[in-house]
């Protein structure tokens, strides 16, 4: 009941994430279209600092929630550590806030070159204490399973922020709208959740007793979100200051379009921890082994033929989803994006949880440290001359180096089977499948859309009549889909 358990809350993590990473899709045509590259440039960069600094003020302090409260059953013990991480958040996120208020002037001359988005930066900065203290309950509900609650919470917020954007932004309101909407919908969701969560634990003010476990675990967590934070967006901040806000416009478009494969390791990142940490506290290794097994699996599966399908149709899909003058440069950007996206799946998906799991933290640091250090410099050196492309490949070089270096040092903490027949099986699969799109060359959004289709279903013919699923996946995938 476990592992079926497991599964449909893969499928319904999945589902949920497909449908909340399409929101940058939907997006992009609506902010390139009707704001151009350069307002595109801007709502990159404000979103790039978002990401950044909610994730830091976290401390690290969620993860060590769910590491030690996963299998907890006292209910004091819950109020306790939960609340004790609220707090301690919020006073982090506060601080960080009124930071980048306070220097919103600055920021938006040092590096948007325009003084006149500074009030956008301001309403950013509130906006980054509430996602903050999204961050801290949508963690509550993943840590004990709550995923039916995770799941409609990540939703709402999603509609919301789609609807509200699009609404602004085609009602003339420009990015001052985009924004704003930004700060509705997560207030909007933090009062859904809190409330959500006072009915289920109730409320208690802390005595911080515990924090500094939480502390000895998480804190090693807070550079190492940093320093992944440099090798995934700092590039957006250094095509700012080198070239212009139109390129970084034109880059984030191409990019966000080729992390797309990182749909299928999100519900691994928030289902796949919480579990292995449970087991884990039980000893139970082996089991943990098949969980693993089935997981990576389970994001190959769908992440190589995609990688294969949006290198061939790079240029169609910009075409689709943005406008022509992001086609010359981003239709080479996005291949190596989608590949760099590959990559960090398997990391940020499987292979950093075992790490996690296993207490070395501190390793982690050491591996995203050299990552980000190597992505940084290359870039300094080469996204002056190279442009943009570089900046993608530096970052697909600083991938595939965290993900080799996380793999190596994850199985000598647990070993598990890796399915390397499976994925010989996959590579078969996807040149067939290219091949069928390549031979059809589609153009235009309905037969790119039906040769999508299409192409999946000789995908996973092909895959079928190899014997690439066996048994065991094909009962999992059954799980997952509720079949």
């Amino acid at each position: 009941m476990s592992y079926k358990l497991f599964a449909q809350r893969v499928g319904l993590v999945g589902v949920t994430n497909v449908i909340v990473s399409s929101r940058g899709l939907i997006l992009i045509p609506i902010l390139t279209k009707t704001l151009g590259a350069d307002a595109y440039g801007v709502w990159s960069i404000i979103m790039v600092t978002i990401s950044l600094l909610s994730p830091l003020a976290l401390l690290g302090l969620t993860s060590a929630m769910i590491r030690f409260l996963a299998a907890e059953k006292d209910k004091n013990k819950i109020q306790e550590g939960f609340y004790s991480v609220l707090f301690a958040v919020f006073f982090a996120g506060l601080v960080l806030s009124l930071g980048i208020f306070l220097l919103s002037d600055t920021f938006a001359v040092a590096i948007l070159k325009d003084i006149s988005v500074a009030p956008l930066i301001k309403i950013a900065s509130v906006v980054i204490l509430l996602q903050t203290l999204d961050l801290v309950s949508l963690e509550f509900f993943r840590a004990f399973g709550r995923m039916k609650k995770y799941s409609a919470l990540m939703l709402l917020q999603t509609f919301a922020e789609v609807g509200l954007v699009v609404y602004f932004v085609l009602s003339g309101y420009g990015l001052f709208g985009a924004v704003v909407s930004l700060l509705i919908s997560r207030g909007i969701v933090l009062l859904i959740s809190a409330s959500f969560i006072f009915k289920e634990i109730g409320f208690r003010l802390p005595k911080f007793y515990g924090l500094r476990d939480y502390f000895w675990f998480g804190l090693p967590l807070v550079p190492t979100g940093l320093l992944g934070w440099i090798t995934s967006s700092s590039d957006c901040y250094l095509i700012g200051f080198f070239l212009s806000s139109h390129m970084v416009g034109i880059y984030s478009a191409a990019y966000n379009i080729g992390s797309i494969i990182g749909f299928f390791g999100a519900p691994l990142q928030i289902i796949l921890f919480p579990t292995i940490s449970k087991l884990y506290e039980e000893k139970k290794e082996q089991e943990i082994g098949i969980y693993l097994t089935h997981s990576l699996k389970y994001f190959l599966m769908f992440a190589i033929p995609s990688l294969v399908g949006l290198s061939l149709l790079s240029e169609q899909v910009l075409l689709i989803l943005a406008s022509p003058e992001f086609v010359t440069q981003g239709s080479i950007v996005l291949p190596i994006a989608a590949a760099g996206a590959f990559f960090f799946g398997l990391y940020g998906g499987i292979f950093v949880w075992i790490l996690v799991v296993a207490k070395r933290t501190r390793l982690i640091f050491m591996l995203v440290s050299f990552s980000a250090i190597i992505n940084l410099v290359m870039n300094l050196f080469f996204v002056p001359i190279y442009g943009i492309i570089a900046a993608a490949v530096t970052t697909l070089i600083a991938y595939f180096i965290l993900f080799s270096m996380a793999t190596y040092f994850s199985r000598k903490c647990i070993r598990f089977e890796v399915p390397y027949a499976f994925i010989g099986k996959s590579i078969l699969a996807s040149l067939a499948m290219v091949t069928v799109i390549y031979w059809t060359n589609p153009t235009g959004i309905f037969y790119v859309g039906v040769m999508i289709l299409v192409g999946a279903g000789v995908y996973f013919g092909v895959l079928g009549l190899l014997k690439g699923l066996g048994n065991g996946m094909t009962r999992f995938l059954k799980e997952v889909f509720w079949i």
